[in-house]
């Protein structure tokens, strides 16, 4: 690939993310805008900036990693990404927005009436973000470094400063627009070069990536096209964790969760929602092709540890010349924006709850707020090398285990059963999250371990989730006199739309 067509193409959407920023710094004038866009964002945008922060690194990059390396297998991850905003949609999204919170702390606090959950959740989730934060960070640094040869760490510090100047200046306002116009440019990223490499692959005489032979590191054909099987010592069980983990993981995350803030009534959160499902199913269509194609034209990533890189060097090794450089540029472009846009996310959303929460009530604002991004970036981007060596969408996938270990139970019981108790809350939460943090940790540490507590701990989701469940329910049973005074009213507020007038309290910013 050229290296001067990629660095051209990281510049170009550097400098038209802060653009398009500072165009939205112009309409971020209060606390308001800073945190929730002022609850004005209607379903089409909304439904972009979700399609923007929510493809993130693993998305782009990672989901071809995965296929090329270990086949179809990896497909249950893309589709319990999408599959997850339809588990959104039912069970949590129009609540969620009546409620009148701006965090999940918020809504924990509100719904439980109870100042140690809304601490225990403030801290998951600032863990749950700064753990999602890492693999964004080490993707920018893959891409910088396959296109340019800089070292791991420079695309991370690159996309950290910029992230961290639209968040400074414009806050949840200008991050949505910046976040919409990058999910249009991902799509277009993958879309446009996988029309040539088919078309290359179809003159070539369409060998099935099932025939291909692969060198050291991939797996065998039969089993590479067998979505239920994989080269693990029990595909069954890690599939099934797989799909537990996407389909409960994405209510709990952070970045996800605040958008919904930003609509005007719970209605439009359900458009929004609905919307998103069409973005998503389009946009993961295309990387498993990516996957696929490499598998023929680009093993040797397999053997050398990049399977990631697929994304990135495919055009230039399908397309010869400067077509191919151009094609890979596009797709470098499409890489920095998912960055970007996740980044920025997570950022406003760890930012948030720092703010609100760590920092102490006497100091919000929107300089607390500007304080906090740049605690809620540096930290994560300093321990991104914990996380070198697993995979992209791994390490995003042990932050949707712990999501899905801690938030999902809260947010379900909490919407939908109205005899959980703030102890009941706390210790499903520290359950989900002790048996996850040490999974996430021992892989993190890339520890070796064969068998069942290799599995366990590589995919924790199918014991964790279960296990949290039902520590919050029996915790909650056993402490029916802490249920909260004004329960009835809260459940109320929830589940009334916003035509009929009740009292929903006071909402925060």
């Amino acid at each position: 690939m050229n290296a001067q067509a990629g660095l051209v193409a990281v510049l170009v959407v550097s400098v038209a993310t802060l653009a398009i920023g500072a165009y939205g710094w112009r309409f971020s004038r209060t606390t308001s805008d800073f945190f929730v866009a002022s609850r004005s964002v209607r379903p089409g945008l909304n439904a972009s900036a979700i399609g923007g922060e929510y493809l993130s690194a693993a998305s782009f990059l990672g989901v071809a990693g995965l296929v090329l390396a270990f086949g179809t297998d990896m497909l249950w991850y893309p589709v319990g990404w999408t599959a997850g905003y339809l588990v959104l949609l039912v069970l949590v999204a129009a609540p969620l927005r009546r409620s009148g919170a701006y965090t999940l702390p918020d809504f924990a606090e509100g719904r439980l009436e109870s100042a140690r959950v809304r601490r225990l959740s403030s801290l998951l989730v600032v863990g749950v973000g700064w753990l999602y934060l890492m693999p964004q960070f080490q993707g920018a640094g893959l891409s910088l470094g396959t296109v340019v040869g800089t070292q791991p760490w420079v695309g991370g510090v690159l996309v950290a400063a910029v992230v961290l100047v639209n968040v400074f200046f414009g806050g949840m306002r200008s991050i949505t627009l910046v976040q919409a116009f990058q999910y249009w440019l991902k799509l277009t990223a993958l879309l446009f070069p996988v029309i040539f490499l088919l078309l290359v692959w179809a003159g070539d005489g369409a060998t099935s990536p099932a025939d291909a032979a692969v060198s050291a590191g991939g797996v065998p054909g039969d089993l590479w096209v067998s979505p239920l099987e994989s080269a693990d010592e029990h595909p069954l069980y890690s599939t099934y964790s797989i799909i537990v983990a996407t389909f409960l993981g994405t209510m709990g995350l952070p970045h996800v969760v605040v958008r919904f803030y930003t609509n005007p009534d719970g209605r439009a959160a359900r458009r929004t929602t609905l919307v998103v499902l069409g973005l998503l199913g389009l946009f993961y269509l295309l990387p498993p092709v990516y996957g696929a194609l490499g598998r023929l034209y680009a093993p040797d990533l397999i053997a050398s540890g990049r399977a990631d890189a697929v994304v990135l060097e495919l055009p230039s090794r399908m397309i010869a010349g400067l077509g191919g450089d151009l094609l890979s540029a596009l797709t470098t472009a499409g890489a920095f924006a998912a960055f970007l846009s996740t980044s920025s996310g997570l950022t406003i959303a760890v930012a948030g709850v720092l703010s609100q929460d760590v920092m102490g009530r006497r100091f919000r604002g929107v300089r607390t707020f500007q304080a906090a991004a740049v605690v809620a970036v540096v930290v994560p981007l300093s321990l991104t090398t914990l996380s070198d060596g697993v995979g992209v969408a791994r390490a995003v996938g042990l932050a949707f285990a712990v999501a899905a270990s801690t938030f999902c139970p809260l947010l379900v019981l909490g919407i939908w059963w109205r005899k959980l108790t703030d102890v009941g809350a706390i210790t499903g939460m520290m359950v989900g999250a002790s048996l996850s943090g040490v999974a996430v940790i021992d892989t993190l540490l890339q520890s070796e371990r064969n068998g069942w507590t290799g599995a366990l701990l590589a995919q924790p989701a199918a014991w964790t989730v279960p296990a949290a469940f039902a520590a919050m329910v029996l915790a909650s049973l056993a402490t029916q006199g802490r249920l909260p005074a004004n329960v009835t009213r809260t459940m109320v507020r929830l589940h009334t739309p916003e035509a009929v007038g009740v009292d929903r309290g006071p909402t925060r910013p």
